[in-house]
């Protein structure tokens, strides 16, 4: 893995790590998340750090790892919040931070131990 590759993915891990600790401090409650914006600013912003990362890695590491991680999807998700913020749905962002970015940190933390 090429180092630009690596030092991108530990700034991607440590997003999802501070994902993990604005739900537990908030709590995983879509309600809450609704009613806090400071919840989904937070959590908001990390999303989108996350996909602006994955825009600035490899083409040979993209090519190299799409079938283990949609990294379109990632950098859609930027490009949503980027350019329609305002139209974003809240339940998607919840549950992307709940479901999704669980499944991107252990994919992050495997090919981040690979070195």
């Amino acid at each position: 893995m090429d180092k630009r590759d690596y030092t991108i993915l530990k700034h991607m891990q440590k997003y999802c790590e501070e994902i993990e600790n604005t739900i537990d401090r908030f709590g995983n409650n879509l309600e809450n998340f609704k009613k806090d914006n400071d919840y989904k600013d937070s959590i908001s912003m990390k999303i989108f750090q996350i996909g602006e990362l994955a825009n600035h890695l490899t083409d040979e590491y993209l090519e190299m790892t799409k079938n283990e991680i949609n990294w379109n999807a990632i950098r859609g998700m930027r490009n949503r919040f980027a350019h329609g913020y305002g139209k974003m749905d809240i339940e998607k962002i919840f549950y992307t931070a709940v479901e999704d970015i669980p499944i991107v940190k252990e994919f992050l933390v495997r090919e981040l131990n690979k070195n």
